[in-house]
């Protein structure tokens, strides 16, 4: 794509470029200052209110869960225009809030060391010069929805916006890592970022993929996203792009990849994002002592789009009604709609498949009675997986993943 090799083409361009892509301190300071309302996120356990703001660089109108490190969550009507996800209302979730504020687009190196046979320290014109590959994928925060877990759990209480779809423009993993040769006997594969803690002693935020998953050719290091370069909240200038895993592991403003001869056994790895080793990751509140596992796949999820939760409308005997489902870890296979809890299900029509690993489009129809219709999703993907009626309950509120409702009055 030429913009992105017209941005590094002269220094002239390469201070545009740079002046495009920094990120005000005073931005993040004016954030609550500027929220513009209050929207209401509906969690059972209270205290659901949040702010809406588009004072954060390169960002419209959001919905603020954090400042400091910045979390910004998509609010649902943005996902009703499209299956992609605007670049400037794309969830924004960051572990550390010591971010870089600026790029300098000529000093950024990324480095491939480790179990290699050549250690590799990449230019971003390097990187650009590869071979390019683009694909579809959801990028899904693992606690998206936590705020809707009963009971609660710790951490951000997210409602369903933290997620988004785009198209990512990059190069292949598998590709960076034959530069560098990887040695036989390697095991994983860590990847490391410009953000830094802002505790003394607390860990930097790496995250790792065994050898085989990071070869795979799916995995990507992206630079472009739904046609531009990627904001500096989203990861610029590259990040990595996991396609039907959580969030986690996409590591943003990545400038480190190291090969390793053993399982990383650093914090991120081996303490922080683990899920019970249950069906479902499911476990009994206040259980402990259970055996876990790292997050990994994602799994189906839906939801209705056209309408919010608790609309009022006039009374139809039947009603159109749309959204967008994933599949998780494959393609979507079929979407079915109820509006009497779940006793009578009606087949949705599929948009545009745009690959397996994006959202797509639902469309139907639905029967109405006077008074609170319940208004129910369902989501199987293309390995039989459907979505199931009862919610999950872990403590790190994670994989949510269970049938949504949203009931409207019709009166």
């Amino acid at each position: 794509m030429d913009n992105f090799d017209a941005a590094l083409a002269s220094e002239t361009s390469r201070r545009r470029f740079l002046r495009r892509t920094a990120l005000g301190t005073a931005g993040l300071a004016a954030a609550p200052a500027l929220a513009q309302q209050l929207v209401d996120l509906k969690l059972p356990g209270g205290n659901a209110e949040r702010p809406m703001t588009s004072a954060f660089p390169g960002k419209g109108s959001m919905i603020l869960q954090r400042i400091h490190p910045p979390l910004l969550e998509t609010p649902m009507d943005v996902f009703d225009k499209s299956v992609f996800t605007p670049n400037d209302q794309f969830f924004v979730r960051w572990h550390w809030a010591d971010i870089p504020t600026s790029i300098d687009v000529e000093s950024f190196r990324l480095k491939v060391f480790g179990h290699v046979n050549r250690p590799l320290s990449i230019s971003l014109a390097q990187l650009l010069r590869l071979p390019r590959v683009e694909m579809a994928a959801v990028n899904q925060c693992s606690g998206n929805s936590r705020g809707l877990f009963q009971p609660r759990v710790a951490g951000a209480q997210w409602g369903n916006g933290a997620m988004g779809n785009a198209k990512w423009l990059g190069v292949r993993l598998r590709d960076v890592l034959d530069l560098a040769g990887v040695k036989a006997g390697a095991v994983q594969v860590r990847f490391g970022a410009l953000d830094q803690p802002v505790v003394t002693g607390a860990p930097d935020f790496e995250k790792a993929l065994d050898i085989d998953h990071a070869r795979d050719g799916e995995v990507m290091i992206a630079f472009g996203m739904n046609g531009e370069q990627l904001p500096l909240l989203n990861g610029f200038p590259c990040r990595l792009i996991v396609p039907g895993w959580y969030s986690t592991y996409w590591v943003k403003m990545l400038n480190a990849i190291e090969v390793l001869p053993g399982p990383d056994d650093q914090y991120w790895m081996a303490k922080a994002y683990k899920i019970p080793a249950t069906p479902g990751a499911n476990v009994a509140p206040g259980a402990k002592d259970f055996p876990t596992v790292p997050i990994n796949r994602m799994i189906p999820r839906s939801w209705m789009t056209s309408l919010p939760d608790g609309q009022a409308i006039a009374y139809e005997a039947s009603i159109p009604v749309g959204g967008i489902a994933m599949g998780g870890d494959c393609g979507v296979a079929k979407v079915d709609v109820s509006s009497d809890g779940g006793r009578t299900w009606y087949r949705t029509t599929l948009g545009a498949d745009e690959g397996k690993y994006s959202f797509r489009r639902w469309d139907g129809r639905v029967p109405l009675r006077r008074g609170p219709n319940p208004i129910m999703v369902r989501c199987w993907n293309a390995n039989g997986v459907a979505q199931p009626m009862k919610p999950i309950w872990n403590p790190g509120g994670f994989m949510r993943g269970n049938i949504e409702t949203t009931t409207i009055i019709a009166a």
